[in-house]
């Protein structure tokens, strides 16, 4: 809508919670074609497979015959189909998820389909399995681009968009998810005003040493329900991936900075998220 204003873009969403490839079929004239879309992407088969664990997954003849029949019906009202390979069940990148397999044999499912029917591919499968490979160093099973190793986090809705708006061919002006690196400093008592302002200004001279810092925000505790537990000072240090952070620990700027801190910080706290980069600039 913002790219293309005078095209009158009306987006539509048509998803259920829960929902297989049975229940689109079964909703698909109320709830898609009688809207006439012009374009219908079809993201299913984590429910089909996940499931699949209590009995009530959706055997692959179905799933692949859902598929067709979906497609079919959606073309014959002249709208173009968008098919979406599953994403993830698990984030592990190596295979190691319990339904990884299941999954694997679903996703070549809706390619072949893709393919035999002449649809639009967008391969979401392949994008989060590549993603995370670069980007979950401890191979986690969740908390990179979900919140439970199914449902999409922040990130993963802002990682969805952008591969939905590349599978359309519109360009992409949204930002991949970032890596935010947050720190939190309880000085040792006595520590003179002077001292700390020489650690936060050094703190802050480092996005301009270590490249891999894209987006740097530092400020004082203002939290009014008292459960800082001593920490008075916050950082947030910004990278494109873990690889950027894996390079800024070791780096001689933040070495030369722990060794400027040492004997001073009485506490540190770190933390690590996954965010759709909506910070500010360095």
């Amino acid at each position: 809508k913002k790219q293309f204003p005078d095209m009158g873009v009306e987006v539509m969403g048509a998803g259920i919670s829960g929902n297989k490839v049975t229940d689109l079929q079964k909703r698909l004239s109320n709830d898609v074609l009688d809207r006439k879309p012009t374009i219908v992407v079809i993201y299913i088969g984590i429910n089909d497979v996940w499931h699949s664990q209590n009995g009530t997954g959706t055997p692959v003849d179905k799933f692949e015959s859902g598929l067709v029949d979906i497609i079919d019906r959606i073309k014959q009202s002249d709208a173009r189909v968008v098919l979406c390979t599953p994403s993830v069940i698990g984030e592990k990148h190596d295979g190691s998820n319990e339904l990884d397999a299941m999954l694997d044999q679903f996703s070549s499912i809706s390619r072949r389909v893709a393919e035999q029917t002449g649809s639009s591919l967008l391969d979401l499968r392949k994008s989060f399995m590549d993603f995370l490979r670069n980007n979950n160093n401890i191979n986690q099973s969740e908390n990179i681009l979900t919140s439970d190793g199914v449902h999409l986090n922040a990130a993963g809705n802002s990682f969805v968009a952008a591969q939905m708006l590349k599978g359309l061919g519109v360009a992409v002006e949204h930002q991949k998810p970032v890596l935010r690196h947050v720190v939190l400093f309880k000085f040792k008592e006595g520590l003179t005003d002077d001292a700390i302002s020489e650690i936060v200004d050094a703190f802050a001279q480092l996005p301009k040493q270590i490249d891999a810092i894209i987006e740097f925000e530092s400020g004082l505790n203002i939290s009014t329900e008292n459960l800082a537990k001593g920490f008075t000072h916050c950082f947030m240090v910004t990278f494109a991936n873990v690889a950027g952070r894996d390079a800024y620990l070791p780096h001689p700027a933040h070495k030369q900075f722990v060794e400027l801190i040492s004997g001073k910080i009485e506490d540190v706290l770190v933390a690590d998220f996954w965010s759709n980069g909506t910070g500010n600039g360095k």
